[in-house]
């Protein structure tokens, strides 16, 4: 299917612009250009019940977090969603994603929880992995605390947030817990190095180019890094059995639709209930871009609503 119309005036705008590339200006603007894009596209005015900053202590030193409790949560315990940025491991932050955490939380009625994980070339893998894991064992931990029924705690993110949702669940099942209820994985990377048709179809001139995330990629590895361990590449896991059930959204003109498409097909073989939302037509993360396409809102609030029916079908 051809690139959507509305999609296709984003990047021709782009087009009309051009950027320095990543590699050619500071991290710190990398970042600031990130997040300026989110703020500026994301939508605004969100309802929101209540927002607090919370920080635990992590294997490394402070994680910070931030709680959303939908409106007229009331005071019982909620089912929680704990939320991992995008931003390819080197970008992103709780201000980047907070209209997402916004409608994640308004639409599903759960309590949203996002996880402000250490950013590579700073703090290169597996630290991003370690703070996520760590995240999820304190919030169930502290779930009375916080409003959260710790029975039922979902993990989700997209794109790097992805990748660390879907490992969090195959450290939790490896390591005994802690026991998740599903995994909402938008955009996922799932297998670094990737040799399948999209990489190599969607590689220029589509938003998230092969060059880019080639950079990100570099930032990420510490030198000598194994592509196959499954904390990088959570497709190379063996047995995926046992795994929660996943809400697995996928863009059709993005370089990483194939290997969340070949993920969410290994989860489906090996039983695990899998649901995905397939959209044609458009790119990368295009949650993000809530104010240039109409359908962003929409699939968000679809996945939402997804994680909804999970929960109460427990």
């Amino acid at each position: 299917m051809p690139l959507d119309p509305l999609a296709k005036a984003y990047l021709d705008q782009l087009a009309a612009a051009p950027r320095p590339k990543n590699w050619e200006i500071p991290i710190s603007q990398v970042r600031e250009n990130f997040r300026t894009m989110a703020l500026t596209f994301g939508p605004k005015d969100v309802p929101i019940g209540k927002v607090g900053n919370l920080t635990l202590s992590g294997p490394s030193g402070d994680i910070p977090l931030r709680l959303y409790t939908p409106v007229a949560a009331g005071g019982e315990a909620l089912p929680a969603l704990v939320y991992f940025h995008g931003g390819a491991f080197v970008a992103g932050d709780l201000d980047s994603h907070d209209a997402t955490c916004r409608i994640l939380a308004a639409e599903s009625g759960c309590r949203v929880v996002a996880v402000d994980y250490r950013l590579a070339p700073e703090h290169r893998f597996p630290a991003a992995v370690e703070d996520a894991y760590a995240a999820v064992c304190w919030i169930e931990t502290n779930g009375a605390t916080l409003g959260i029924d710790a029975n039922r705690i979902a993990v989700g993110g997209d794109s790097a947030g992805g990748n660390l949702a879907a490992v969090v669940c195959q450290m939790a099942k490896e390591q005994g817990g802690p026991k998740l209820s599903c995994q909402l994985l938008l955009f996922p990377v799932t297998q670094f190095g990737s040799t399948f048709a999209s990489a190599r179809n969607y590689a220029s001139g589509y938003w998230l180019e092969k060059e880019t995330l080639d950079w990100y990629y570099d930032n990420y590895l510490p030198l000598g890094a194994d592509l196959s361990d499954v904390r990088l590449s959570p497709l190379n896991a063996d047995d995926l059995r046992g795994l929660p059930p996943a809400y697995v959204m996928l863009a059709e003109c993005d370089i990483l639709h194939d290997e969340g498409l070949a993920y969410a097909e290994k989860l489906r073989a090996s039983d695990v209930p899998v649901t995905v939302a397939d959209y044609p037509g458009l790119l990368h993360g295009f949650t993000l871009l809530q104010s240039v396409l109409p359908q962003a809102y929409e699939a968000l609030a679809k996945a939402a609503k997804a994680l909804r029916g999970m929960f109460e079908k427990m």
